[in-house]
């Protein structure tokens, strides 16, 4: 199997929580579109295969192990991404932690001082770190995943929705203070329903093939950053997706 096009090429694009489910759709999206990905996730080894499949058909990948909750390590990368390539097409903000669904009179503390370091605090650590690289390109974009808790909340979701909702607020407020001084242009997504594994811990009664596959997501993404979009705009994806 190879590549499909190359209506990104010559692009390079950061993808975070690429080793499994929607984060490595995307990344799978991309370089089938010609985009370079660098791909980052906690452990190499999810990377390590995905890398191999992206350069089996054609693609360019370059893998990073990087721990989100470490911010030296996000510093890090950000130098040698400037070193490399001297501009970031594309930033997509995948990674995130569900944590234990409970009353928020039950939240533990310390587990939720993680998520939100994990699911707030490092998004705001890769902003400023590759804000500058952003700027630099044509067309930045930068990407967020993101929740319908995070504009919904419900019952015994409170740690998580409250990550993301501050999350969305984090990254619309970055993409209004780049509108008229840079070309740089946010969006938020929220995916719906895939079949994930954090998907599968949230839902454990479910039928999986009730919904999408990640494969979905990462194409609509991909066709996003082809097609582009206004900024801070906000994009929502069914549970089920019909061929057009």
């Amino acid at each position: 199997m190879t590549m499909k096009s190359e209506e990104l090429a010559g692009q390079v694009a950061l993808v975070t929580g690429a080793s499994r489910g929607i984060g490595e759709a995307i990344a799978e999206s991309l370089a089938a579109r010609g985009a370079h990905v660098i791909i980052t996730a906690r452990t190499a080894g999810g990377l390590e295969e995905l890398e191999d499949r992206i350069h089996d058909r054609g693609g360019s990948a370059t893998i990073a192990p990087l721990d989100l909750t470490d911010g030296d390590s996000i510093a890090r990368l950000a130098s040698a991404v400037a070193e490399r390539w001297q501009q970031l097409d594309m930033l997509v903000l995948n990674a995130a932690t569900l944590g234990t669904l409970t009353p928020v009179a039950a939240i533990d503390g310390k587990e939720f001082n993680h998520l939100l370091t994990l699911n707030l605090i490092a998004q705001q650590a890769l902003i400023a770190n590759f804000d500058p690289l952003l700027r630099r390109s044509a067309d930045g974009r930068l990407l967020a995943l993101s929740s319908g808790v995070a504009r919904n909340p419900r019952a015994y979701w409170g740690a998580y929705a409250a990550s993301k909702a501050a999350f969305e607020t984090l990254v619309t407020s970055y993409g209004a203070e780049m509108r008229n001084i840079s070309k740089v242009r946010t969006a938020i997504l929220n995916p719906g329903g895939t079949r994930t594994q954090m998907r599968a811990r949230a839902y454990p009664g479910e039928d999986p093939q009730s919904i999408k596959e990640p494969a979905a997501v990462g194409d609509y993404v991909a066709r996003l950053m082809v097609e582009g979009f206004d900024s801070t705009a906000y994009h929502e994806l069914p549970k089920v997706m019909v061929e057009a």
